[in-house]
């Protein structure tokens, strides 16, 4: 009973985390756009993303519950480690303020437990990576044409670009997006935190998708902030009508998987499509700000340190094998002191060209 009641409070503590990346995720374009307030803001994508959860986030709970590994191997003690892992994982990135995809650090501590018991459907696994890759690569490019197109519109008729009579309108549009975007963040992403509790038959497909739309909601209001900011205002900012572009494809990407019970990355969704836009006005100079290669680097990292977290907890916790444990701190201590010994090398070399002794 300890154990049910830990995993229960680890899953809607996980739920908290997911509302507070998905409000950066489903607002961000509206907040960067000036359309809407900050608390405004958190409000629309909690209530957005608990109607996104009960009315049609059951397709991919199906998917984290049992499609990635088999259900008959998960037990409460499982449910603790994968969820465990991946909050772990995004809460250190919420205090970063980075957004970070709640899917792949969902899937990559599942599969982590897949591999510890040699239970993985290898294929659904690929299935559910290429979208990874397919979903952002098409909000880049979906964004970018539009911005082009938007871009061609506002020069013609200068009144689209949201001054006068029109701003009112254009920010309405911009806002009933981006509470699209936060619907289709609850239909994804609330399937995360509460998908093990189901595949381990704790607790009903119906009944877990309100509580974790709930508690995705809770976090969309109390921790939301940094994440937003990250999203709004520190990558580009955008137009009316580019803002509106953006939570428009993302959102409808996201939908569609959704009905297809893939769990994908809402937020490289959007932060690809408000991309798209930058690169449209700007260039690829925008790529050189170190926030975007901030978030790139977590992307990359996210699913793999869920993982290893995953595995090595089922090692330590269940299935102690000090071999397994021995080789994983060794790979630990060599890639940090390849990092170091890096780091060191290239001080060292900045060092020697300063004083005059480089080119």
């Amino acid at each position: 009973m300890l154990m049910f009641y830990l995993a229960m409070a680890i899953a809607l503590f996980f739920a908290m985390n997911i509302g507070a990346s998905g409000t950066a995720a489903s607002m961000g374009a509206a907040y960067g756009s000036d359309a809407i307030s900050k608390r405004w803001a958190m409000i629309l994508v909690s209530i957005g993303a608990l109607a996104g959860a009960v009315l049609g986030g059951g397709a991919v709970v199906k998917t984290i519950s049992g499609g990635i590994i088999p259900a008959t191997i998960l037990d409460v003690n499982l449910v603790v480690i994968i969820l465990t892992s991946a909050t772990l994982t995004l809460f250190i990135a919420n205090l970063m303020g980075i957004p970070l995809s709640t899917s792949e650090v969902t899937v990559g501590a599942i599969v982590g437990v897949g591999i510890a018991y040699q239970e993985v459907y290898l294929q659904k696994l690929l299935f559910i990576m290429s979208f990874w890759l397919i979903v952002p690569i098409v909000s880049f490019i979906g964004a970018f044409l539009l911005s082009k197109a938007i871009r061609k519109i506002e020069a013609r008729w200068p009144v689209l670009k949201g001054k006068g009579k029109w701003k009112k309108w254009l920010s309405l549009l911009l806002i009933v997006t981006g509470f699209y975007e936060a619907f289709s963040a609850g239909m994804n992403n609330v399937a995360n935190a509460v998908g093990p509790l189901v595949g381990a038959g704790l607790l009903s497909e119906t009944r877990s998708v309100w509580i974790g739309g709930f508690f995705v909601a809770l976090g969309a209001l109390l921790l939301g902030g940094r994440v937003l900011e990250t999203n709004g205002k520190k990558i580009t900012r955008l137009s009316l009508l580019q803002g509106s572009a953006v939570s428009l494809t993302s959102g409808t990407l996201v939908v569609v998987a959704s009905i297809m019970g893939i769990p994908v990355p809402l937020t490289q969704a959007t932060t690809s499509a408000i991309l798209g836009v930058g690169t449209s006005d700007h260039g690829f100079r925008l790529w050189q700000k170190g926030v975007i290669k901030k978030i790139m680097k977590v992307w990359i990292v996210s699913p793999v340190s869920s993982l290893v977290v995953s595995f090595v907890l089922i090692h330590v916790a269940l299935k102690p094998d000090p071999y397994i444990i021995t080789v994983i701190i060794s790979v630990l201590i060599a890639t940090v002191g390849s990092i170091s010994l890096s780091q060191a090398i290239r001080r060292e070399n900045r060092s020697y060209n300063d004083q005059g002794g480089g080119i």
